[in-house]
C-alpha cells in the first residue's frame, strides 16, 4: 500500500514538475521544473527496483545534462524584457485538449499490457551495468554517438549565440 502511494505521489509529481516546464514563462523555473521531473522520475525507477536506470537518471540526467543546461541558461543573462509575451488561455485550452488522445492511448495501453496481478518474465541479470553496457556499445553505438555531437554542436551554438548578442548591443 505504501508503495502505491509512493508511485502514484512520484508519478503526480512528474507530471506537475513537465507542466511546470511548459507553463512557466521564465527559462529558471522551467528548469527547476525540469529538475523536479527528473529525480522524481528517478524515484519512480527506484520504486520499480530499476537501480541502474535510477543511478543513470540522478547522475547523468537530474546532475550532469541538468547543470548543462542551467549553465546555458545563466550563460545567456535572459532578462524580464527578453522573454516573449505571455500567450493566451486559448493556446492553453487547445493543447490541452490535443493531448487528450495520445494520453489515453497511452493510458489504455499501459494498463491493458499483462493482466492485473501478473508481471512480466525476464531473464536473469536482464538491466544490469554489464548487459546495458553490451548493447548500448553494440547495437546502440552510432546512435549514442550521435547524440553526443548533438549535444557539443547545441553547447557550442549557445556560446555562439551569447557571444553574437553581446557584441550587438
Amino acid at each position: 500500500m505504501t508503495e502505491t502511494l509512493l508511485f502514484y505521489g512520484f508519478g503526480l509529481l512528474s507530471i506537475l514538475g513537465a507542466l511546470g516546464l511548459i507553463l512557466f514563462k521564465h527559462p529558471m523555473n522551467g528548469a527547476m521544473s525540469f529538475v523536479i521531473t527528473l529525480i522524481s522520475l528517478a524515484c519512480l525507477y527506484a520504486l520499480l527496483s530499476a537501480k541502474l536506470i535510477f543511478a543513470i537518471q540522478l547522475i547523468v540526467y537530474a546532475g550532469a545534462i541538468m547543470s548543462l543546461i542551467l549553465f546555458i541558461i545563466m550563460f545567456l543573462n535572459i532578462g524580464e524584457s527578453d522573454l516573449p509575451e505571455e500567450r493566451g488561455r486559448w493556446f492553453y485550452l487547445a493543447g490541452g485538449i490535443v493531448a487528450i488522445g495520445p494520453i489515453a492511448i497511452l493510458m489504455q495501453r499501459a494498463f491493458k499490457t499483462l493482466p492485473p496481478g501478473e508481471t512480466a518474465i525476464v531473464g536473469d541479470g536482464f538491466g544490469g551495468v554489464q548487459e546495458v553496457g553490451m548493447v548500448l556499445f553494440t547495437d546502440w553505438l552510432l546512435p549514442f554517438e550521435i547524440v553526443s555531437i548533438l549535444l557539443l554542436v547545441a553547447l557550442v551554438g549557445a556560446v555562439v549565440l551569447a557571444g553574437k548578442r553581446e557584441v550587438s548591443e
